[in-house]
């Protein structure tokens, strides 16, 4: 009875593509290697083979070691799936803490001016490195202050993933301005992304925000911009009355330093605003 038993176990066992169409079947797009390892009951030489034909077969990709995602019809030409679809999995996978954010972000909240082909993860400490594969292009960026709120949870087909909120997009786009191609850049990104704040996202956003300067940046730029959320700008404004204020460059450069300024955020403006809007 037991060799009966082990055989019939044996016979049960799923190969790993089976496993695959099971995992789509649940609406899930990745998985890794622990994870086959136990559905399958199958040894590591015979895994690492199954997954190899199926990496030839542009099936799956190695996202990051030991962690796969699954390339479906629907997405197969482009050669990527859209991040929302396994960033919870994958982080789950890797311990760590995350949101998608800045341009990424920007485009799930109807920010969609800019063409970015790269998706950006802010992450909790230490750094990751970033990952680039045929069309899959991961850029990790490590906050040295973890949001104590305007995290959204949202859900896509996979489930639940995280995200920031407009409000914290936009001050994440200041903040990394520098490394994004400088402020003209994004200009477009944050006038659309303004149009998209809500009054309670701003509120949470003041009572935790410590970069005192970057509020004063996002002030200006929404008074700049004068758009009919004008009245964003004065809870800024407002917030920031009750400590004291510095001068600073719109933006941050090494060799140079704020002179005399005369608009009321204190903003010394040291480049040309330019929106293609």
């Amino acid at each position: 009875m037991p060799k009966i038993s082990n055989l019939l176990e044996k016979l049960l066992r799923l190969t790993v593509a089976e496993y695959i169409k099971q995992l789509l079947s649940w609406e899930e797009y990745s998985f890794s290697l622990q994870e086959i390892k136990e559905k399958t009951g199958k040894n590591d030489v015979s895994i690492r083979s199954e997954l190899s034909r199926l990496i030839e077969k542009k099936e799956i990709f190695n996202l990051r070691k030991g962690f796969y995602i699954i390339m479906t019809p629907r997405y197969f030409s482009f050669e990527k799936l859209p991040i929302q679809l396994y960033s919870e999995k994958l982080f789950k996978y890797l311990n760590r803490k995350y949101y998608i954010g800045l341009y990424t972000a920007a485009k799930t909240h109807g920010a969609s001016h800019q063409q970015v082909h790269r998706d950006y993860i802010i992450i909790e400490r230490p750094k990751l490195i970033d990952i680039k594969k045929t069309s899959i292009n991961i850029r990790f960026i490590t906050s040295s202050q973890w949001p104590k709120n305007n995290i959204q949870t949202r859900k896509s087909d996979a489930g639940l993933y995280h995200i920031s909120s407009p409000a914290l997009t936009m001050l994440d786009l200041i903040n990394y301005q520098s490394s994004l191609g400088g402020l003209n850049r994004i200009l477009p990104t944050l006038e659309e992304l303004s149009e998209e704040i809500e009054e309670n996202d701003l509120t949470e956003v003041l009572i935790w925000y410590s970069k005192q300067s970057n509020l004063q940046r996002l002030g200006y730029l929404l008074e700049h911009f004068g758009t009919n959320e004008i009245h964003f700008a004065q809870q800024i404004f407002e917030h920031l009355s009750n400590s004291r204020n510095f001068p600073i460059l719109l933006c941050p450069e090494s060799n140079q330093k704020p002179g005399a300024v005369s608009n009321r955020w204190k903003v010394v403006v040291n480049i040309k605003l330019e929106s293609d809007l």
